[in-house]
């Protein structure tokens, strides 16, 4: 980790801007794997770094940009937030509140299902929707005992929303999984009325629609 003050002078053709004063962060990836390409990051702040720490921060706030842009594109793809045509501003925004939440839950279900694919799936999905999940995939109303694990639940959601699930398809993108928690809406709120009817009591969830 290097960081030092650096002057940029500004393009021949707009020398009327003048010098520009700012802070380079030069992070180099010290034992890369073997056979890969060492990390070598150059980054330009305006923000001082006077210290190791502070140049520490500045990594740690760019490792954040990669989360942040998969975020906006859940928003953009998934959630399909441009298509809105609503006239105007109060409405675009109240509607915007909640598909920022929605943005959310998706992008934090495909992270989880990345990071920890084996462990049950009730750390993201409620009981009735897995139970709900599981009786219409197996095309029977008593559901598993046990839950499936998180990455066969994701798959299964994900399905619902046109994800095929071929050898080379990799993981479910945002998109498959937006289009498929709706179905699961509508599919958890059906069962919930047969498990009322069958005297069990009912279960909330979160709408995607």
């Amino acid at each position: 980790m290097r960081f030092a003050s650096v002057t940029l002078q500004p393009p021949k053709a707009k020398k009327e801007l003048g010098p520009l004063t700012l802070w380079a962060v030069l992070a180099q990836e010290a034992e890369a794997p073997s056979g890969m390409k060492p990390l070598r990051w150059m980054l330009l702040t305006t923000c001082p770094v006077e210290s190791f720490e502070a140049a520490c921060e500045k990594l740690r706030w760019y490792t954040l940009r990669w989360g942040i842009e998969v975020y906006h594109r859940t928003l953009k793809s998934g959630c399909r937030i441009e298509r809105r045509q609503l006239g105007a501003a109060d409405r675009i925004e109240a509607c915007l509140a909640i598909d920022l939440v929605v943005a959310w839950r998706i992008f934090h279900l495909c992270k989880l299902g990345r990071e920890i694919p084996d462990v049950p799936c009730t750390v993201y999905f409620e009981e009735a929707e897995w139970k709900a999940l599981m009786a219409y995939v197996t095309k029977n109303p008593v559901p598993p005992a046990q839950p499936p694990s998180l990455r066969e639940a994701i798959r299964v959601v994900a399905s619902l929303g046109g994800f095929l699930g071929r050898k080379n398809d990799g993981a479910p993108g945002t998109q498959t999984l937006w289009l498929g928690l709706q179905h699961l809406d509508d599919i958890t709120a059906m069962w919930k009325i047969l498990a009322h009817h069958a005297h069990s009591p009912p279960v909330s969830s979160t709408t995607y629609g």
